[in-house]
């Protein structure tokens, strides 16, 4: 079960290392990102952000719907990361056990993306991305922007109303 799914630009970093890691009490972490899971150096850099005795598991985001879908892993709670929008709605399109879905931090390194539109101060997102999470917040299950877990969830819906 995916305890969170978290969309955030740095996979695992400090915040993400330190606090989520303990607040979510997740004994295991899902990298599910095509970059990370092809590219050794990536793969060594989120190693060493990982807490220690955290799992962590690095995969396409294909192969990490399969590690979500397995049934050895039901009972296990999972923390899972991914860096995009689309690549979220992608696994919340064909795992049914998410808890909810946090887009965190997303588009604020993008390269001078004109397009982008800033839906709040952590989330700027270009048109695909936009339309990505719009069909996010269709979905049945929570989907919310928290940057720490002492800020409140704010519903994406609630930052969609107008854009």
């Amino acid at each position: 079960m995916i305890a969170q799914l978290r969309v955030d630009d740095r996979l695992i970093h400090g915040q993400v290392a330190l606090v989520w890691t303990k607040e979510l009490n997740t004994p295991g972490i899902v990298v599910a990102n095509d970059n990370a899971a092809n590219n050794q150096m990536v793969q060594m850099t989120l190693k060493m952000a990982t807490p220690t005795g955290k799992k962590l598991l690095i995969r396409s985001v294909d192969d990490a719907i399969k590690v979500f879908n397995n049934p050895k892993g039901a009972n296990m709670r999972i923390f899972a990361l991914t860096n995009n929008v689309k690549d979220a709605l992608k696994i919340a399109q064909n795992v049914n056990n998410i808890e909810g879905i946090n887009v965190a931090n997303v588009g604020r390194f993008a390269d001078g993306a004109k397009d982008s539109v800033q839906i709040s101060s952590t989330l700027m997102l270009s048109k695909d991305e936009l339309e990505a999470l719009k069909e996010l917040a269709k979905m049945d299950i929570p989907v919310f922007n928290q940057v720490v877990p002492s800020n409140a969830k704010t519903p994406i819906k609630t930052l969609l109303k107008d854009k």
